[in-house]
């Protein structure tokens, strides 16, 4: 990591502007099988019926598209503007606000569900960030809550392949776990973004004291199409890469 990319010179806003058309080609509109072979089927079946969604860092607004062509009416945040711009020109229908997770342009009570997929981990402020979830989701609303799984982000954590034993094992490490911090990661070459690691714990607990409970989760395998583009993917497939807490207001 060099000095321009450090992460206290450089904000995840401002990274995440430089870097929005990385995401934009990489990840949309069919380009990575995780999101379309998981991610957005299980948004969709985690928020059917839903009527008012709030997409909390929406980024170019594929999740915001996906649900609002099952029925909903959707709002889309995010605070990088070059996303906002992106996900106004493909349409499909939500709407786009500017605005970041802890200062939402929401009134009380006026959403039945939140959806906020791979979001939390490039934010700070997250018990204002739960509390204004809590805060604009009426009572019994659902709150779909997607991490990348921590034990994969864990800094340090990786595939590990042993050959002093016998026989040779490749097997998955995980760094230091319960230590909550900040790396800007270079994820493919020339692009870094900001990541925040905290356990689990943290996360369930600051839903917890905001009166959202979690009361499913979900750890699912790669999808095949994950699995299929190079043969080493396999042995990734006992290892989550995806965590979605299905959450509900009290």
């Amino acid at each position: 990591m060099t000095d321009e990319h450090r992460s206290d010179l450089r904000t995840t806003v401002e990274l995440w502007e430089d870097y929005a058309g990385w995401w934009q080609q990489g990840f949309t509109d069919g380009a990575d099988p995780e999101y379309v072979e998981q991610i957005v089927p299980l948004a969709r079946q985690a928020l059917a019926g839903a009527e008012r969604v709030l997409d909390l860092g929406t980024g170019e607004g594929q999740i915001a598209r996906a649900l609002a062509a099952q029925g909903a009416t959707v709002l889309g945040v995010d605070p990088t503007r070059n996303q906002i711009v992106e996900a106004a020109a493909r349409g499909g229908g939500p709407l786009y606000a500017q605005a970041g997770a802890a200062s939402l342009p929401l009134a009380d009570a006026s959403v039945d569900a939140v959806v906020a997929c791979l979001v939390f981990e490039h934010i700070d402020e997250i018990d204002d960030a739960i509390a204004e979830v809590a805060r604009v989701l009426q009572p019994g609303g659902t709150f779909a809550f997607f991490l990348n799984h921590p034990l994969l982000q864990t800094p340090g954590s990786g595939w590990i392949d042993d050959q002093i034993i016998e026989p040779p094992e490749q097997y998955w490490r995980i760094g230091p776990y319960l230590v909550e911090q900040a790396v800007v990661e270079e994820v493919t070459k020339d692009v870094f973004i900001r990541f925040v690691h905290r356990p689990l714990s943290r996360y369930v607990n600051a839903l917890a004291e905001n009166g959202l409970l979690v009361h499913r989760m979900h750890e699912p395998s790669p999808p095949p199409g994950f699995l299929a583009k190079a043969s080493e993917f396999f042995d990734a497939a006992s290892i989550p890469r995806l965590l979605l807490l299905h959450c509900r207001k009290a």
